[in-house]
């Protein structure tokens, strides 16, 4: 851990020095290669690759955990999830309990959007939520006690929200899921699920021009239902039905629902030149619906495919590179809350303890590392998964290496991530001091977070 209590660093700004706009698209279970930009050769979603060619793309970025809610957790407050006893996905309340899980993450975590919304910035969250406020748990506080002025969620949050209505080809009217989150509060609206993402667009676009008249920054979470599962893309994409042809679809329509948006940014000078977008995955894909590239594991797992994320960076007028690909840049979402603080100049919250690190010349570039290694903790509901048996507990990325293990320690797997990125070729054995040297930390962090309830069967 590391304190950058009131850590104040060189701020981004227009020439009328305004600070920056930030958008943060924070997709729902896509894999590293789902972009084609990525290397997706099955899909094509022009919008996205649009923001790469005219930005950044990394390609050694990591998410916090390989599950959606505390993947969520650490993006927004830049610190590891466990700190919230958000492990795995948010459910019902009586299964957050048998987890050993918050019901809902504490609204005295230091939230990226409250010290931005303290500084001046208008703030709003439009998109999936899922920490806290969902099935049965209907006193969860609103999305704006979380330092947000605006809101529009789906069934997992509390506030307005956009619920799903789902319709096949041939099917003339439509049919709902998730019908039971009416009684999460007023405020819902029901429409076709291939529209949700343009729903959460079209909520964000009048935020931006009201922000824009009244001459003030603001910061905007997108963070679409897709691409995750059940998958309900535009009828006339179904092709033949199957899991992986529907989540392609899925992919490229939400692409196209990204235009409104990166177009509205892109065609205002002033915005153009003093917006920065960041677009990322919560975790990695479902087997047979995305892909993790050369990376071995999926959603849920430890492995790369499920916690390595592709990340595009767009800001003409603030990056520092255009049409670049760093591929030697090691970092994660936890350190996107102290880089973005300190990119516009925003206070650190008062005795905030953030495991992320500031890397502002590294998202603008310029290149770099986090100096701490990066430490994970698979879902406690998740030892067994897709076919696989007695999944690793825990895992650490230390420069170029990759170390998984037991609980206790155990059955150590070590991986030299520069020359084995598929994790295939287990080295443990012949690097026995930097495997305990790994070990002992890892389970030192691990130690250090509140428990979950294991094991859970």
């Amino acid at each position: 851990m590391i304190l950058f209590a009131a850590l104040i660093g060189m701020t981004a700004t227009s020439n009328a020095g305004q600070p920056p706009n930030v958008v943060l698209v924070f997709i729902d279970d896509m894999g590293w290669e789902d972009f084609s930009c990525f290397g997706n050769d099955d899909a094509d979603t022009p919008h996205i690759d649009r923001l790469a060619n005219e930005g950044i793309r990394f390609e050694q970025f990591y998410v916090n955990s390989p599950i959606c809610s505390p993947s969520r957790t650490a993006i927004s407050t830049g610190q590891y999830p466990q700190r919230w006893r958000i492990t795995s996905f948010l459910n019902n309340r009586k299964d957050n309990s048998r987890r050993g899980m918050a019901q809902w993450l504490d609204p005295k975590a230091p939230m990226l959007a409250r010290s931005l919304q303290q500084a001046g910035y208008a703030t709003g969250h439009f998109g999936k939520w899922h920490m806290g406020g969902q099935r049965d748990v209907n006193e969860a506080p609103a999305i704006t006690e979380y330092g947000f002025d605006e809101s529009l969620t789906n069934f997992e949050g509390m506030g307005p929200k956009l619920l799903p209505l789902t319709l096949k080809p041939g099917q003339k009217k439509p049919g709902k899921i998730w019908g039971k989150a009416e009684n999460l509060g007023e405020g819902y609206q029901w429409m076709l699920r291939s529209e949700i993402t343009t729903g959460f667009v079209d909520a964000a676009l009048p935020f931006i021009d009201k922000a824009a008249e009244a001459s003030k920054p603001f910061y905007i979470n997108l963070w679409p239902d897709d691409v995750h599962a059940p998958f309900w893309p535009p009828v006339e994409t179904w092709g033949d039905g199957s899991k992986r042809r529907l989540y392609l679809s899925v992919l490229e329509s939400m692409d196209k629902q990204f235009g409104k948006l990166f177009d509205r940014i892109r065609d205002d000078d002033a915005l153009r030149e003093n917006t920065l977008i960041l677009v990322c995955s919560d975790n990695g894909p479902e087997p047979e619906a995305g892909k993790a590239g050369p990376f071995r594991g999926f959603k849920t797992q430890l492995y790369e495919g499920g916690v390595r994320s592709p990340l595009v960076v767009w800001g003409p007028g603030i990056v520092k590179k255009q049409n670049h690909v760093d591929k030697q840049s090691v970092f994660s979402a936890i350190d996107l809350v102290p880089t973005l603080l300190e990119l516009t100049n925003t206070p650190f919250p008062k005795d905030a303890t953030f495991d992320g690190e500031p890397l502002v010349n590294t998202l603008l570039g310029e290149g770099g590392s986090r100096d701490a290694p990066i430490f994970f903790r698979r879902p406690p509901d998740r030892n067994s998964v897709y076919g696989v048996e007695d999944l690793p507990d825990l895992a650490v990325r230390s420069g170029k290496w990759k170390l998984l293990c037991e609980y206790d320690g155990s059955e150590v797997e070590l991986y030299d991530l520069s020359t084995d990125p598929s994790e295939s070729m287990n080295l443990a054995d012949q690097h026995l001091e930097l495997a305990s040297e790994l070990t002992k930390s890892l389970l030192s962090w691990h130690q250090s977070m509140p428990p979950d309830n294991v094991p859970i069967l």
